[in-house]
């Protein structure tokens, strides 16, 4: 089989786009068809159908087929391997986070959902609604990974919650905090790191939330 016509992971998708966001960067191509392009990507299933979005990009390598590392010139030589501690006094992994994925589609946690102490946001041109005004929280503070490519993530707290977006990366993109910003005094505190291309996260109150304290 050629390598034109070999299956494509995640990974390559995400690199291509890594590519195309470089060629954005350089004036090569507008934000139009950066997504445009991007669509594409996020829909090739064979190297041949993404390669299709880097051809015309010139200094952008395109995906080629693997080849693997030469043989070292040594022989090879057997070392005993390294004391392994007890396992006794070893410190067990943490647990990973929740990992929210959305590729062009739309995601959503509302009403009563189960919130763990981190979150992950892998998102790729969705629209993403995280809901916390009536969740059930398992801790204070909540941190919420992103890594997404434009996307617009809603974060919806309650009115007494505090939210830090200091740590977003935006490149082309937008992280708009309409709440209060910390320090975690209330019963829920979000943290959001990672980064945003191209697309915006903002994090609110409920709607009519304004209203009600003008009338409150």
């Amino acid at each position: 089989m050629e390598a034109r016509d070999l299956r494509v992971s995640d990974a390559e998708r995400e690199h291509v786009g890594e590519l195309l966001q470089r060629a954005v960067g350089q004036g090569m191509l507008s934000l139009g068809e950066f997504t445009e392009r991007m669509d594409t990507a996020l829909a090739a299933k064979t190297r041949a159908e993404l390669n299709v979005v880097l051809v015309d990009l010139p200094g952008i390598q395109l995906i080629s087929e693997f080849t693997p590392p030469p043989y070292p010139d040594q022989p090879y030589v057997s070392r005993p391997a390294p004391p392994v501690p007890p396992v006794a006094h070893r410190s067990p992994p943490p647990p990973p986070g929740d990992v929210i994925r959305g590729r062009m589609s739309s995601v959503s946690r509302t009403g009563s959902w189960n919130v763990p102490p981190a979150l992950e946001v892998n998102t790729r041109l969705s629209t993403v609604t995280l809901d916390f005004t009536r969740a059930v929280m398992s801790t204070q503070v909540v941190h919420v990974t992103i890594d997404d490519y434009a996307s617009t993530i809603s974060l919806v707290v309650p009115e007494e919650a505090t939210v830090d977006l200091n740590g977003v990366e935006t490149v082309g993109g937008s992280a708009n905090n309409k709440v209060r910003t910390g320090p975690p005094i209330g019963p829920l505190h979000v943290v959001v790191r990672g980064k945003v291309r191209f697309g915006n996260v903002t994090a609110k109150h409920p709607f009519g939330t304004s209203i009600r304290r003008m009338f409150g």
